[in-house]
């Protein structure tokens, strides 16, 4: 293709034919899927249980015996139901100290609102196939895998997949051009 045929738009390069139940399906016809793994906080564990996790989590990723690929991925996070449901506790608030640290909360939140995008830090392990019952298989063994070191998962959503192609093809920007603004 030369450069005068080229797209420009990044649906006509990228090899997508579609994302359906939770798997991406290439115009080769494979497959990519994976788990969400919910995140833990290690650090506020005793120390027995933190390395008990860490050796878990050795032991999970030493049993993967097909190619995978751990993304991390931030997902926009909108607040503003939590800053109405803080404003109304504050209204109906009568006490001068709760009434002064509820409204603290607020302008903490209001200044990351302003001053930064709120993102959740989400983590996936994916990986490629063809057939869709080694799919599911895979999926189960993960998905006990990791419960056995002491982490949630669950299958990768169409929406999850849509935020880590997103995250991949933008740099981690949100796009909006395009968007019709009335």
């Amino acid at each position: 293709m030369n450069s005068e045929t080229r797209s420009k738009y990044t649906n006509d390069f990228v090899p997508i034919k579609s994302i359906t139940n939770g798997v991406i399906i290439c115009n080769n016809n494979e497959k990519i899927t994976g788990v969400k793994i919910f995140p833990r906080n290690l650090f506020i564990l005793e120390p027995d249980m933190q390395n008990m996790i860490i050796t878990n989590l050795k032991n999970v990723y030493n049993l993967i015996d097909y190619e995978f690929w751990i993304i991390v991925a931030d997902r926009p996070v909108d607040i503003t139901a939590y800053l109405s449901r803080l404003q109304l506790l504050y209204n109906s608030q009568t006490n001068p100290v709760k009434r002064k640290l509820i409204l603290d909360d607020i302008n903490k939140a209001n200044m990351f609102t302003t001053t930064m995008n709120v993102v959740d830090t989400e983590y996936y392990l994916l990986f490629k196939e063809k057939d869709m019952d080694k799919i599911q298989k895979k999926i189960r063994n993960l998905i006990q895998a990791f419960a056995n070191a002491g982490l949630s998962v669950t299958q990768t959503s169409n929406d999850d997949l849509r935020i880590i192609l997103d995250n991949f093809l933008n740099g981690g920007m949100t796009t909006t051009f395009g968007t019709v603004m009335s």
